[in-house]
């Protein structure tokens, strides 16, 4: 037997002629991520309905739904025929084993799509209220902020339900084209991989690994937060690229105050080789203006002439702490401030140029001849995947 889940959409429903595409790539996120288990997925207006096997974990459930953009809320459903008999006798089995308790307060929210059931909405829910309190008596009606909600929709059938979870809305992901994130192991750049997710962008990762100077254990930190991101973008490779060489010859024969514009330059320039090789059309940063010497106008202004990709920065005017919520509320916090260090960190100088004429850095970057460093690079790179729900596969 199966286990009904009602999926309210949100933005897709104002799409026009492509919705059906929105949908459609929507259901087949979720699905993708419920397998083995068997679910099918029925749509009726601003609604998806997932029939899911009674065997499929309701912890991996609620994962799959909480971390697929597009959805913007779910509740597990009951479904029963049209007639007021049948949805108050509904009500009466599944209000003792929700959310409900008999203390606090309540209220009926009714959605009548057919128009053809001979109690309109205000009717149904005064019904649907004497059902509650037959089973919670002392619970009192609250139609701004109550505790609890009972939701009736009237359409083919007749749906109730309960204990509404919120979830990430946007778009589905896969329906935006593909990018190439950036990822290092801080705060700032999983919340940017999930915030383009959540519009509907597929990126592959790329991280930079400076070993010895960054440890395994940093490279083992950025391997878990493309694990924790990987949900949101239905799935994720990690290209870890060993940098090492490039940035000590950018260290030894640049300048010092230009070290860490200089690395950004050349790992443009390298992100672009591989999103180029991966059919990604943008690379991704989680930039915020500002925020460090190299994340100025002018510094950005010079690291985007290095490649002729889109470059995206989602978090370009958000707050750090905004940004900390973000990382926070997906998960990726805990694991972002754990102390081991990435390689811009490491090669840090301890004044950097903060606005740089763009000319002159092209002209320094240019004298330092990093292509052999750029293609070695490349060619050392270890592929690491992430399937829909963050586990780890064969590359």
């Amino acid at each position: 037997m199966d286990r009904l889940y009602l999926i309210k959409e949100g933005e897709i429903s104002l799409k026009g002629g492509n919705r059906n595409l929105f949908e459609k790539r929507l259901r087949q996120n979720i699905k993708d991520k419920i397998r083995p288990y068997h679910s099918e997925i029925d749509r009726q207006k601003g609604r998806l309905y997932a029939y899911i096997s009674e065997e499929a974990p309701e912890e991996l459930v609620d994962k799959a739904l909480r971390t697929t953009p597009g959805v913007v809320g779910y509740a597990r459903a009951y479904r029963t025929e049209k007639s007021m008999d049948a949805i108050i006798r509904t009500a009466l089995e599944i209000l003792p084993t929700s959310s409900f308790r008999d203390s606090g307060t309540f209220r009926i929210t009714v959605k009548r799509e057919d128009k053809g059931f001979p109690l309109n909405s205000h009717q149904i829910a005064i019904e649907l209220a004497k059902a509650v309190a037959e089973v919670f008596p002392k619970l009192e009606v609250d139609l701004d902020s109550p505790d609890y909600t009972l939701c009736c929709e009237i359409r083919g059938e007749a749906y109730l339900y309960t204990d509404q979870i919120r979830c990430e809305g946007g778009l589905p992901a896969g329906t935006a084209g593909r990018g190439m994130l950036l990822l290092s192991g801080g705060i700032d750049s999983p919340v940017a991989g999930y915030m383009m997710a959540k519009r509907g962008m597929r990126c592959d990762a790329i991280y930079f690994h400076a070993y010895p100077y960054t440890s395994n254990e940093a490279l083992e930190k950025v391997k878990t937060l493309a694990s924790l991101i990987a949900p949101y973008n239905q799935g994720m490779r990690l290209f870890v690229v060993p940098f090492t060489e490039g940035q000590v010859h950018i260290r030894d024969n640049g300048y010092e105050e230009e070290a860490t514009l200089m690395f950004r330059a050349a790992m443009m320039q390298t992100a672009q080789l591989i999103a180029k090789a991966n059919d990604a059309i943008a690379i991704v940063t989680g930039e915020a203006l500002s925020q460090v010497a190299s994340q100025t106008l002018d510094a950005m202004s010079f690291t985007d002439s290095m490649t002729d990709l889109l470059v995206i920065r989602p978090l370009v005017g958000m707050d750090k702490e905004d940004i900390i919520g973000k990382a926070k509320r997906i998960g990726t916090y805990d694991t972002s401030i754990l102390p081991y260090e990435d390689c811009c960190v490491v090669f840090s100088p301890k004044h950097p140029v903060t606005r740089p004429v763009k000319e002159v850095s092209r002209r320094h970057y240019e004298e330092l001849g990093m292509e052999s460093f750029i293609e070695e690079a490349v060619a050392g790179t270890q592929v690491f995947s992430f399937d829909s729900m963050g586990r780890e596969i064969d590359a």
